[in-house]
């Protein structure tokens, strides 16, 4: 096996938001404002990754990937947002670029729909920045049904977001 996935504890933390910001600045640069992937702390993020992790919301969870070099990817999730009865949310999902391709994504997604359905989610959806095409491509290849995009206000200002369901969260749990 290349890679571990695994529940992160509080001592995870820092690594976590290492790997946060790393990620963000990867994978936002051109879409979100300079100044703003910049601004992003180690401690300020390492701090909220430690309060999430000490005290999660009763159906919340947190998975990490991690390989020899360290934790390489990350997802988050619980109830939707929109709280729909049945209805999970992957509020985060990353996988460092050097190792994308490797099948991480997607454990993380398996891992995180597990979880959802086994905490009663029948459904799973989780949203996407419009322009962040890889990333759209990858949830679309896993069977996520795309929405229109909508606004909603963002870092540095109105962003577009596209929202991906999968009414069947069984589909992702084989």
């Amino acid at each position: 096996m290349q890679h571990v996935i695994f529940p992160p504890g509080p001592d995870d933390a820092e690594d976590l938001a290492r790997l946060h910001i790393t990620c963000w600045r990867e994978t936002y640069q051109g879409l979100l404002p300079d100044a703003f992937l910049n601004r992003m702390s180690v401690p300020v993020h390492a701090r909220r990754f430690r309060a999430g992790l000490l005290n999660p919301g009763p159906l919340d969870a947190t998975l990490a990937a991690a390989d020899r070099r360290g934790i390489i990817g990350y997802a988050q999730g619980g109830p939707s947002r929109a709280r729909r009865p049945g209805e999970a949310e992957v509020m985060t999902l990353y996988v460092l670029r050097a190792a994308q391709g490797r099948g991480i994504g997607r454990d993380l997604m398996t891992g995180m729909a597990r979880i959802m359905a086994a905490n009663g989610a029948t459904s799973l959806m989780l949203s996407v920045l419009r322009d962040n095409i890889p990333a759209r491509g990858f949830y679309e290849r896993l069977g996520g049904r795309a929405e229109a995009p909508r606004r909603e206000p963002g870092p540095g200002g109105v962003t577009y977001e596209v929202s991906y369901r999968w009414p069947d969260i069984s589909v992702l749990t084989v």
